[in-house]
């Protein structure tokens, strides 16, 4: 009898663990709404294919659920977008290594805008996210040191480098 009555949770104990369940999965359903389409929308500018950002942000929320069980996330948002941003950057090194490299076709039929997105395309990978941090995302520098594991004077330095690359190329 002492036996099976220890094996079996107590009910407070069973209702709060089901309570802590429902509100981290309401927690994550509401960040999903919140967060899935802009968070796609920065994996695209960082990707380059809108394919593999869906496939990041899918990993993203899943990496996210499985490190909410384990700590508090204190801003979970921001906690995201650096998962987000660090799956994106793998990927597209990860592409660079496998496929020879694609100009993306025309994505709106607006010349301008065609340019500038095969331009920016072309950019190195850490000028390409430093600049979709800080226009897209309207990151603080300090901010895109965070998620770039850099210094904000480098930060700087790359948001700059980019800029003239694009200068450059939309010049010539």
């Amino acid at each position: 009898g002492g036996v099976v009555a220890a094996t079996i949770p107590r009910p407070t104990e069973s209702c709060t663990t089901m309570a802590i369940i429902e509100r981290r999965n309401d927690d994550l359903g509401a960040l999903f709404t919140a967060q899935r389409a802009p968070m796609t929308r920065l994996a695209h500018v960082v990707t380059g294919s809108p394919d593999t950002a869906q496939e990041v942000v899918q990993e993203a929320f899943a990496r996210y659920a499985s490190a909410q069980g384990r700590r508090t996330i204190e801003e979970p948002a921001a906690y995201l977008r650096a998962i987000v941003v660090n799956l994106a950057r793998t990927e597209t090194r990860r592409r660079a290594r496998r496929l020879p490299a694609v100009t993306a076709p025309p994505v709106t039929g607006e010349p301008e805008v065609d340019e500038l997105w095969a331009v920016v395309q072309r950019l190195p990978e850490r000028y390409r996210t430093a600049l979709a941090l800080r226009f897209y995302a309207d990151m603080s520098e300090r901010e895109m040191a965070t998620h770039l594991g850099c210094r904000p004077g480098t930060v700087k330095s790359l948001v700059h480098r980019g800029l003239e690359h694009l200068r450059k190329e939309l010049t010539s």
